[in-house]
């Protein structure tokens, strides 16, 4: 068999997930476990978790937890529901939420609840905070543009996983193309229905996990139907902007359906923080015809993630589409919120907003990357967008140079870190745990405030300390 770049070779026998005992080789596995993988508590523990416990009747366990809540479960078994103040919680992909960062307006502390807003909502969302939605667009990204957003245009949801779940809903009979790596929510988005089949895409860590052109040229020449991203992408930290974006959904249109998840929009280095915002908006020529389906909200770039407030915007019939099945999955966004949504959304004020959170994200993530590259990582590609590192742990001691052990011995710190197999997306499972090019990863979140991101890379540099003494010794 042919080596494949960025996998194990040489693969002479697999794992079977339940017990941890080595079994017969599978025909499409290719690369061994080394020792520290095979015999690892934390290995095991994975693996019993996603391949199943034993069956409750009606259950299947398997879709219990993604990346994040899994490693939340595991820092619990350490203490950290019982004292989360004294941990780094590096894992959870949330911006801070206090009102203390220069420049940014203060969150509201209380919301009216009108009488209006007890009655049940209509599932597409309230019609001004959707006109709200669309006027930010145009102004922001489409002010020379001919078709414009208007309030029929956008559906608001119950938060980004929820949009996402009404995307897939109402997508037909398609192969949907998506990148590896990318957010963990889309593994349970594209194993749930099947009115379509999810196409993995690969993206080269050599090439900085670009998305070229030329790829998206290749996905569609094959018959795929829709292409799925995050953009700026998690957890690489990268963003597609333009000519290239714009290259993309030429290529896309009339062809393919261009789904852009833009939930970090805000975090963009890309402009020296002048507060701009990339969008695929800014490309779409007839908003009623080209099928370019847009994702955000309140919850990241806000600074919000406890109000479930998002927005899709696109094609009315997609709209109408998507409105509507919000009736069976969810129910709807919840009203007063969407009302007190409303007066964020002014374009003046979401410049300014914008502007102040680059300026203050970006020092965050120049202390990390200095602080890290002290300790011996070795960091390629800055970010230029998010708040996320995708750390290649490859250049530390070989106990803790693949994600799941590394994340294992944080938590000993008291330090919390996303292994980068849960961003290897494989919904059908067809994939070997070791066989994954992310293996050797983990996310690191820089949204937490600055103190935070201190105690946690003090930790880090405990853990590698610690084994590099082993090592020595």
């Amino acid at each position: 068999m042919a080596d494949l770049p960025g996998f194990g070779n040489n693969r002479k026998f697999s794992i079977n997930r339940n017990t941890g005992v080595p079994r017969p080789a599978r025909r499409f596995s290719m690369g061994e476990p080394g020792l520290n993988e095979a015999s690892s508590k934390i290995h095991r523990q994975f693996r019993a978790a996603h391949e199943g416990h034993l069956p409750h009747a009606g259950l299947d366990a398997t879709r219990a937890s993604t990346g994040v809540v899994w490693c939340t479960e595991r820092a619990a078994e350490h203490g950290f529901l019982e004292e989360p103040h004294q941990w780094a919680n590096l894992g959870q992909g949330a911006p801070e939420v206090e009102d203390d960062i220069e420049g940014c307006f203060p969150r509201p502390t209380h919301i009216d609840v009108t009488a209006a807003s007890r009655e049940y909502g209509p599932t597409a969302g309230i019609k001004p905070l959707r006109e709200a939605v669309a006027h930010l667009y145009n102004e922001m990204h489409r002010k020379d543009k001919p078709s414009k957003y208007n309030w029929e245009n956008v559906a608001i949801v119950p938060g980004g996983r929820a949009g996402l779940i009404r995307v897939a809903a109402v997508l037909n009979n398609a192969y949907v193309g998506f990148f590896i790596p990318d957010y963990t929510a889309y593994n349970e988005m594209l194993s749930l229905f099947k009115n379509f089949a999810a196409i993995p895409v690969p993206l080269s860590e050599e090439d900085g996990y670009h998305i070229h052109p030329d790829k998206i040229a290749e996905e569609i020449a094959r018959g795929t139907g829709v292409i799925l991203t995050s953009n700026p992408r998690n957890p690489t930290g990268r963003v597609v902007q333009n000519p290239e974006l714009a290259e993309i959904q030429d290529l896309c249109r009339e062809r393919a359906t261009f789904v852009s998840d833009e939930f970090y929009s805000g975090y963009n280095y890309t402009s020296n923080c002048d507060g701009s915002t990339i969008s695929a908006a800014e490309n779409v020529i007839d908003v009623d015809e080209d099928d370019v389906l847009i994702i955000d909200g309140l919850t990241k770039r806000f600074r919000l993630p406890g109000w479930r407030v998002a927005w899709i915007l696109g094609p009315k019939e997609f709209i109408k589409a998507i409105g509507s099945c919000g009736s069976y999955l969810d129910g709807g966004t919840n009203v007063p919120f969407q009302e007190a949504a409303i007066p964020m959304l002014k374009p003046d004020l979401v410049q300014k907003e914008m502007a102040a959170l680059q300026h203050h994200f970006r020092t965050k993530r120049d202390y990390v990357l200095e602080r890290l590259r002290s300790m011996g990582f070795v960091i390629r590609f800055v970010p230029d967008s998010t708040f996320y590192l995708w750390l290649n742990l490859e250049s530390l001691p070989g106990p803790i140079s693949d994600g799941l052990n590394f994340f294992q011995a944080c938590l000993a710190e008291k330090v919390i870190v996303v292994p980068g197999i849960f961003f290897d997306l494989n919904p059908a499972r067809r994939r070997d745990l070791f066989d994954s090019p992310c293996h050797h990863f983990v996310r690191f979140s820089y949204g937490p405030k600055m103190e935070v991101l201190k105690m946690g890379c003090d930790g880090i540099e405990r853990v590698i300390n610690k084994f590099k003494n082993l090592v020595s010794h």
